[in-house]
């Protein structure tokens, strides 16, 4: 069916359909005669056509590490809810926390008829780097910062040095035993880098240095972070903090101590802190100390600062840092084991 059949059933001209299809002005009544017809004739316009017409293809790639992520999710339901609300559709490529995945789905959608990409990123490397300053459409990056493209990111350096503040107080409170830290991949700038960075900071304003050997890497899962804090407890009997670089990880440190306290091979009690502010941790364990980022709020940014390059030609580079929110910093959250 075409825009003139459909014109001809609803008693307007081609152009008022065109009008419609494409949110131009018409009145009410030939705006709800034509809405009548499409919807009982199950007309949909050719996206051929429409690339034509437009010069755009209302689709938007989304390059994400892993889709099994709170954080995540509530990163892309904030780019879905602008695209949604503009008209645009969303193609979703998950890569498994795999940098070589990211610049080969970031070269496929740019071969793609995509308006623009947006990459929740996790490393930037000379590849990403390569990639984004010759992208042939608009790339907005969420979760590190990059000088080669449009960005917006956490404060996770200042997360972590009020979470390294607490851990100090909470560490005085306790008796003054060691604190541990289970950090990733410094590679991964923002969760890596600048969290550790951050928590240390924080601990050195209260006069703590983080022993080296109290501190572990894990990668970006739980079971991860179970091994990594598991083996720590093997050796270290003297810890009370254990500061964990995203809740995920943390929920591996609480089911790792449970585990110790099977066993009964330890005394002490331990207080586990993370990153990420995770509903589903919150309800299982009744609140850490973590940090609230505003992740869905990144989603929505990255989703109107692209569509207003795709859109409006905005030439203006944004590099947009956002905040962060303590959760549970008073909150009894120790965790006993014996």
């Amino acid at each position: 069916m075409t825009i003139k059949e459909i014109a001809g059933l609803a008693g307007v001209s081609s152009a008022a359909v065109s009008r419609y299809l494409n949110g131009g002005y018409i009145s009410e009544e030939k705006k709800e005669r034509i809405r009548k017809v499409i919807e009982e004739t199950g007309y949909h316009p050719s996206a051929q056509a429409r690339i034509l017409r437009t010069k755009r293809a209302c689709l938007v790639g989304v390059v994400v590490p892993k889709i099994n992520s709170e954080s995540i999710s509530r990163v892309t339901a904030g780019i879905g809810q602008v695209l949604s609300s503009r008209g645009y559709q969303m193609l979703l490529a998950s890569t498994d926390n795999r940098p070589e995945k990211e610049i080969e789905y970031l070269k496929l959608f740019e071969n793609y008829p995509v308006d623009g990409i947006i990459l929740i990123g996790t490393v930037i490397t000379a590849e990403h780097r390569k990639f984004l300053k010759n992208a042939k459409v608009p790339v907005v990056v969420v979760g590190q910062y990059t000088k080669y493209a449009n960005c917006i990111y956490h404060d996770d350096y200042g997360a972590g040095k009020a979470m390294g503040k607490l851990a100090a107080s909470l560490n005085q409170r306790s008796g003054g035993g060691h604190i541990a830290y289970i950090g990733v991949t410094r590679e991964d700038k923002a969760a890596g880098a600048a969290r550790e960075d951050g928590f240390r900071a924080g601990l050195k304003s209260a006069g703590i240095e983080l022993d080296g050997d109290y501190v572990r890497l894990s990668e970006f899962r739980t079971d991860s972070g179970y091994n990594a804090v598991l083996a720590l407890l093997e050796e270290k009997d003297d810890i009370d903090i254990i500061s964990c670089a995203t809740d995920t990880i943390a929920a591996g440190a609480i089911e790792a101590l449970h585990a110790y306290e099977k066993r009964g091979m330890a005394h002490r009690r331990v207080t586990v802190t993370g990153f990420g502010d995770n509903q589903l941790l919150k309800a299982v364990s009744g609140g850490i100390p973590t940090i609230h980022f505003g992740y869905k709020t990144s989603g929505i940014r990255s989703a109107e600062l692209l569509l207003d390059v795709i859109e409006r030609g905005e030439k203006i580079p944004i590099e947009m840092k956002l905040g962060f929110r303590l959760v549970n910093g008073e909150a009894e959250t120790s965790l006993p084991h014996s």
